[in-house]
């Protein structure tokens, strides 16, 4: 589980949301899908390390599970704060191949920039992986019965109970301002509903957005699990870049019946990836090939569109598009940039605790 959780517990909205696990976190590695070892036990067991690399490995998974930011008698006298995640790498001597899925399948970085930088934030979203396993033992992943349809429709809901009005295929004919030059409305069909603050996606203002790349997707049908995959009903398959040899990693996201989202003994499979190269569909050969036998395939190139300005000068705050991960990570970080820019101060998960206990009962 990531930021998402703590939100969607924060506003209230699980009350209309169920939640089943995710049955496996798998990664890529010379070909082969394997396993994402969770514990100190799978990581000697494991296929994805060698007899050096798993030693190795459980030394460094037993630093991180003991390690404790307050606490400096965990930290084994270095300063994580400062140290970059590169030498803690050096320090347990640990190989590309390993660098590869910690910092992809486990941290969820997109990119190796991570390496260079303090590895207290690696060692915590390690923490925070490594605790989801425990919780449920079979992969850190919840997904919403029914679909992610659920989370917009949640909140439809969660929106009339305090007055909102959502009014659906209403065309959207521009904003207008005050001598300020700050949003006084929203104008559709004629009408203009007054307001202080517009939040919208890249579609509403492209004038205001600037193109920074490109996801390309295929939403494939099948009758099969994933093929190495134990049969799960559900996995994730993270390829790392530097295992196929490309900038981007390829995302690998399975859902079937068993979440609600297809009929009995269909499967759905997503396969994504940041663009590079003039052949979008090609770049996803890779994860096509975990898939197994296709039934169907639907293929489509989006531009991601990110806002020039942050929104302050007239009160117009627009989010990023979605880009190629499938876990929602990038996605909860723009949400709560968005906060911060209209309330002007952090968004504080400490004020959390009372509701957590909710959280117990999400993918259970």
């Amino acid at each position: 589980y990531s930021a998402l959780i703590p939100l969607l517990i924060y506003t209230g909205v699980t009350r209309y949301l169920e939640f089943k696990q995710v049955d496996g976190s798998y990664v890529y590695k010379g070909g082969k899908t394997h396993k994402v070892p969770g514990t100190e036990t799978e990581a000697l067991s494991s296929s994805l390390l060698g007899l050096f690399e798993k030693r190795r490995f459980r030394n460094l998974l037993v630093y991180v599970f003991k390690y404790d930011e307050k606490d400096p008698s965990t930290h084994d006298g270095l300063d994580l704060t400062t140290l970059p995640m590169s030498a803690l790498y050096e320090k347990y001597k640990l190989d590309t191949n390993v660098r590869d899925f910690v910092g992809h399948a486990i941290a969820l970085y997109r990119n190796d920039e991570y390496i260079n930088e303090p590895a207290v934030g690696t060692v915590n979203r390690m923490k925070l992986y490594f605790n989801s396993i425990a919780k449920y033992l079979k992969s850190p992943y919840l997904y919403p019965l029914y679909g992610l349809g659920e989370l917009p429709q949640g909140f439809a809901r969660l929106s009339a109970i305090y007055g909102g009005t959502y009014m659906l295929s209403k065309p959207f004919e521009g904003i207008t301002k005050g001598e300020d030059g700050k949003v006084t409305g929203v104008t559709s069909e004629g009408e203009t509903a007054k307001c202080k603050i517009v939040v919208a996606d890249p579609s509403y203002f492209p004038d205001k957005c600037k193109k920074v790349g490109q996801v390309v997707r295929a939403i494939c049908l099948l009758r099969e699990p994933l093929p190495n995959t134990n049969n799960s009903q559900s996995s994730q398959i993270i390829i790392p870049q530097n295992q196929v040899g490309r900038k981007s990693d390829i995302y690998v996201l399975c859902v079937s019946f068993a979440h609600n989202i297809a009929p009995q003994d269909w499967y759905v499979a997503l396969v994504s990836t940041t663009v590079e190269t003039a052949n979008p569909e090609a770049e996803l050969e890779p994860g096509m090939r975990l898939l197994g036998p296709v039934v169907e395939k639907f293929v489509s190139v989006s531009d991601i569109m990110a806002p020039n300005d942050d929104g302050k000068d007239d009160n117009v705050f627009i989010s990023s598009s979605f880009d190629a991960t499938t876990h929602f990570e990038t996605t909860c970080e723009d949400i709560i940039g968005i906060y911060e820019k209209i309330t002007g101060e952090p968004f504080n998960f400490a004020s959390l605790d009372a509701k957590l206990e909710e959280f117990k009962n999400l993918g259970e």
